[in-house]
Order: structure tokens, then sequence, then C-alpha cells
């Protein structure tokens, strides 16, 4: 009996040994018993130094992306941050001119065209390649052009829910959202086919980049022709070569 005794208090003695050991050499690897005069003063510099801010966590290499369009505060919000290209102010109007627009608005005001019932719609993204866009840029810009033209359709719609814009809209979402990307190689022909995609009742809504990355700001990227009939698109866009 003396031998279990004195066996119980040698390893109940070994185990107290060993953790009060553990115990003592954490607490004095940390500092909390010892403390050496380089930390403490590792310690005091550490407390003094001024609270970093969060764009303290970006290093300064990095690249800072390009924003889209501020959906929220709408298109004079986009205009001002440079996402979206301003519209030319129009010269002061002549009694002549007056008289012109007076009885143009007696006219049937023109409605998005949106062809047959049955036909296909899509989208097509007309990209510059004249700017030397990484093919991560041109699916930023891109993405931006697909956007500006389902906001301003689904502006449209939200005003009158059984306008045209609202069956055309309806009939791209329900039918694959189609997307088509091709390629011009200067501004002008960019300008020129949205001009033209406009005259036809199409959506047509033009990219201008912040210029924060790859190229100078206010350069217009991609042209967003529709969604809109593949009939009327192909008339605008169907000379263009694939991207």
């Amino acid at each position: 009996m003396a031998d279990k005794s004195d066996t119980k208090i040698l390893i109940s003695t070994s185990i107290v040994v060993f953790l009060s050991g553990f115990l003592l050499g954490m607490y004095s690897v940390r500092g909390y018993l010892f403390i050496s005069p380089s930390l403490a003063s590792q310690r005091q510099s550490n407390l003094n130094d001024p609270l970093e801010s969060e764009e303290s966590d970006i290093d300064e290499g990095d690249t800072i992306l390009d924003h889209a369009p501020n959906w929220a505060n709408g298109e004079d919000a986009d205009r001002r941050d440079g996402l979206k290209a301003s519209k030319p102010q129009k010269a002061k109007k002549t009694p002549k001119d007056k008289a012109k627009d007076k009885a143009d608005s007696a006219q049937p005001q023109q409605t998005v065209a949106e062809g047959s019932a049955n036909e296909e719609c899509k989208l097509v993204l007309v990209v510059r390649t004249d700017l030397g866009m990484t093919k991560g840029k041109i699916a930023a810009q891109c993405s931006h052009a697909t956007l500006a033209c389902y906001k301003t359709l689904t502006r449209a719609a939200q005003r009158t829910p059984s306008s045209a814009e609202a069956r055309l809209l309806q009939r791209w979402e329900r039918r694959g959202q189609a997307k088509i990307a091709v390629q011009v190689k200067s501004e002008a022909e960019l300008l020129d086919l949205m001009g033209k995609a406009r005259s036809l009742g199409i959506t047509a809504e033009v990219i201008q980049d912040a210029g924060r990355t790859q190229i100078d700001p206010g350069s217009l990227t991609v042209l967003g022709v529709g969604p809109a009939p593949k009939s009327l698109v192909d008339k605008v866009t169907g000379g263009l070569k694939l991207l």
C-alpha cells in the first residue's frame, strides 16, 4: 500500500512540476514575468504609434480599378464622374426653331423599335481596338455598357409598364439575353454608329472612361447597341468584325 501511495505522489508531483514549468516558460517568453529593456522599449513605441487608417492596408503599387456608373444617382452623377459622355450643349434657339419644335411636338412621339413579337433580341457591344485596352479592361468596359443600356430601358419601362420598352426588355430577359462583341478602330466610327442606332429607335449608350488605369481620361471605349430586335441591330452593326 505504501508503494502505491508513493507512486501516486510521484506522478502527481511530476505533472504539477511539468505544468508549472510550461506556464512559467510561456509567461517568460511573452514578457509577462521578466521584461527585457529592448522588449519594454518596443512595447512603448507600439503604444505611441498613431492609428492607421483603412487606406494604409492598400499597397501604393496596387492598381485602382475604374468605377462603374453610379446607378443610384442617375445620369448626372455618371457624367460628373466621367463615366458617361456628356451631351453637347444646345445652341440658343431662334423664334423659327421654337415654332418648328412646337409643330414637331404636336406629332406622335416615336417609341423604341420593338419589331415582331417573335423576333430574337440582342445587345451588341462595339469595342474600340485602337486604344490598346487589355482583355480585362475590355471586359470591364463591356460590363459598364451592358448595364447602361439595361438601365436606360428599365427607366422607360418603369414609367410605362405596358410600353414598347417594357415588352422589349421582357423579351430579351426571357430569351437568353444575347450579347455580341464587335470592333471598330476609331472614336468617329463609334459615334457614327450611336447616331445611326438612335435614329432607328434603338437604345444606344456609350461609355466614357475615367482614365484611372490604362487610357486617357474621357476616352470613349465601348458602345452598347440594344437590346433590340436582331434585324434592326444588324442594320447598325451587321458589317462589323467580331472582337
